[in-house]
Order: structure tokens, then sequence, then C-alpha cells
């Protein structure tokens, strides 16, 4: 239900530092995400950390804001009931091709006025103005798996969860190439980006970084807006000297059993890296168990293993979710490992990129064409479009879900080997 006139007014403005015009706005615009995420209230010294963060990173920021007078010692109408926030990052798409992304984040609308249309009119507002700039694809991260699908988002890449026992069990089948050192935490300010820039260029499902990833990784800013002083660094050095991986992490204290360190962050820019990282954190003294949340379903860690049941992983979820906006300009950005022809019927909740269209591949490189004539091989909505994108989601398998109707035997096997890219899909940005 639409019950926008006269109760709304939407806004958009972007991030400032403390000093500049509109920090009061973009304070109270932080105060209603945080109530949002049931964060507890945050320190005007965290507030000013993380708009300078946000700052840095240009985003914008959207609010629905009461027009008429708020009850008596409620909230006041400078805090927005609804919040939308977006930021600019590339993607990569596969074969070290990138994209550029409308990335959506600090999706919030307060309980009492849910169910107006806020979300919607902000979601579809932003996504016209995106294509109007000429992008082809948003992004966002979920809190909740049954928001997006129907503003036209497919999930595109997984993460799990990982305990990896790093008793005597553990032990991994690898010479090492290169060295792995301890290192003081804000070494990471400087070599973090480049190191991820490294693994960006080579990962398909990849999302450029935010300011906010070199702060924690390097200790210089916690989630509760302080330093973290409990975070530890080590660097990879390959054959050659250069650094080419890191792993930030944290003893979890002596009352938790079993020993454990959780890992921060883990980069590394090349195979070696990333099991030579392992090597280390499983040789720590004293710990018996190192966790990530931001692990690969497709690991090589679990191929390495002497005894691959080190790893307990019960927690596999979605990560990224992609929604295509225009369709023709994301087919055309991609490499295709296989040539073909494809037609595909796509369908478009918010009429953005809606059509039939021609998809023909030849030396790896694809002609778009937009075509009303002859059925398609392959129809579907732009949220199965957008989850097949990245090659993470199977076409045969959604077709077995009846998110795609194949209308030609063999269309969707078609459609895996040409959506193919050449490593796993895995996303190490979250936004």
């Amino acid at each position: 239900m639409d019950d926008l006139s006269g109760d709304y007014e939407i806004r958009r403005f972007g991030a400032v530092s403390m000093g500049e015009p509109g920090y009061a706005e973009a304070e109270s615009w932080l105060k209603a995400v945080a109530f949002g995420f049931h964060e507890s209230t945050r320190t005007p010294e965290h507030v000013a950390k993380s708009l300078d963060t946000y700052s840095a990173d240009r985003r914008m920021f959207t609010g629905a804001y009461q027009t008429r007078e708020v009850a008596a010692g409620s909230l006041p109408s400078a805090v927005p009931v609804a919040t939308f926030g977006t930021l600019r990052k590339t993607l990569n798409i596969g074969f070290g091709r990138m994209l550029e992304a409308q990335l959506v984040t600090a999706v919030t609308v307060r309980t009492p006025h849910r169910r107006r249309g806020l979300l919607r009119r902000m979601m579809s507002e932003d996504l016209q103005l995106a294509r109007k700039d000429g992008l082809a694809m948003a992004a966002l991260t979920a809190s909740e798996g049954t928001i997006y699908g129907r503003f036209g988002y497919g999930v595109a890449s997984f993460e799990r969860t990982v305990k990896v026992d790093t008793t005597a069990r553990f032990g991994i089948s690898h010479a090492a190439v290169g060295t792995v050192d301890i290192a003081e935490p804000k070494v990471l300010l400087d070599l973090a980006p480049d190191i991820f820039d490294r693994v960006h260029r080579q990962t398909p499902g990849s999302i450029g970084r935010q300011e906010w990833y070199r702060q924690v990784a390097s200790g210089s800013l916690g989630r509760d807006g302080k330093e973290d002083p409990a975070v530890k660094v080590a660097l990879h050095y390959g054959p050659d000297g250069d650094v080419d991986g890191y792993v930030s992490y944290k003893f979890l204290g002596w009352d938790t059993t079993p020993y454990t360190v959780q890992v921060v962050d883990l980069v590394a820019a090349t195979n070696e890296a990333y099991l030579e990282l392992w090597q280390f954190l499983g040789a720590i003294d004293l710990v018996e168990r190192v966790t990530w949340e931001e692990a690969p379903l497709d690991d090589p860690l679990t191929w390495a293993l002497g005894d691959p049941r080190c790893i307990d992983s019960s927690d596999s979820r979605d990560m990224l979710w992609l929604r295509i906006l225009d369709v023709p300009k994301a087919l055309q950005a991609r490499h295709y490992p296989v040539d073909g022809r494809l037609v595909l019927e796509v369908l478009d909740p918010l009429d953005l990129t809606a059509g039939t269209f021609a998809l023909e591949v030849s030396g790896g490189k694809a002609v778009v064409t937009e075509t009303p004539q002859g059925k398609a091989d392959l129809t579907l909505d732009v949220s199965a479009l957008s989850s097949i994108y990245l090659g993470a989601v199977c076409p045969v398998t959604l077709t077995a879900a009846g998110r795609i109707r194949e209308n030609f035997h063999g269309a969707a096997f078609k459609a895996r080997q040409m959506f193919a890219v050449e490593r796993p899909t895995h996303c190490l940005t979250h936004f």
C-alpha cells in the first residue's frame, strides 16, 4: 500500500565529515540506521569516525522524513523514519573485467512506518537514477532473504563460516615458497588496499572495498568506533620478497574454549600465499581453533588439508545479491568462455529492463540485440538472470526450481556453459 502523499518527504544528500555543512543531517540519518539495526547508541566520536569513512567513499544518503507534527516524546522529525544508502564501486564480472555497480546499503524502515511504500519508492527511484547515470548493475547484501527478490535482485555469490581445528590433526600438503612474519597492524593502512586490489582483479564476484576495511583490518577502527588493540597482523612475502597477502586476526581470550583465534580479514593474491597464511594460522602456539566468517564455499583449504574434516562448516549463506539495470549493457560487458546464441525473455517487476534479447557470442565477445520475433530459449525474471550472471548459480538448478522456464531442451545447460567464469565466485567485501 502506498500512503506517501502529504505524510513523508524523501531527501537525498551526501555524507560529510564533522565541520562541513549538513553534518547534523547526516548525524541524524546515521542515528536512524543504528536504531534500525539494533545497535547501541553511538558516541559522538564513533559517529564522526563513521561519517569520515562514508565521506571518503562518497556515499549518498536517502531518508524518508515525516512532514506532519510528530507525537510528543517520540524521535524528532529530523530523524528519518526510513533510510537508504548508496555508494559506487567496481564489480569483477569474470576474466578480469570490471563493471561499475550501485551498491545499496543501510536499508531500514522504522516499525510504525512500514507498509507505507517507503522502501519501494526509495529503491525504485534510486535504481532509475543509477540507470540514467549509465550503470548496468546494482548490488546489495541482505539481512533478510525475503525482501529484495521483488525488486529484481538475485543471489549471485555465497560465503560460509568455518571453524578449523588446528590441533595435531591440522596439516596442509604444501611446500612453502614464501615466508610469513608478524607486522605492526598499522602497516595495513597502506598495504591492505594494494593487496586487495590484486585479489579484486582476479576474483569473479569481488566488489571494490570501502575505506572502512583498511581501518578495521589494521585495528584502527573497531565496531565500537574505538581502536581495537586485540588485532594482530601477519604478512606473507612471496619468493621475490614482495608482500602478496596478509591475515588480520585476534585471540578471543582464555575464557573461550577451545582456545580460538578469529580471522578479521584474510586477503591473499596468490594460491601459495593463501595456503601459507593458513599454515601460519595453524601453527599459532596455544591455539586450538581458527574461525573465519567470510570463507569461500569452494575453498582450496579443504583439498590441501591432510584431514579435510578439520573444517567444521555448517553455516553457508547467500552473500552478494545483484540486480541488472540494463540487460544489453550488462551482457555485453562480460567475456564468455563458450560461443553460442541464446534468446532470453527477461521479465522485470520494476519494468527497468524487460524485453526479449538475443545474446550472440563469438570469440568470447557478446552482441546483444532486442528482438520481438521468435520464441525465447529461456524465460526468466531479471532476478534469475542476475543470479546466473557471475556463474555461481546454475541455470539448470534454477530451471529445476521453476525459476527459469526452458522453452527448448538443453538451453539451460548451454547457459551454464556460456555464463561460466574462470575461478570460483567469491566476494570478500560486505557493505
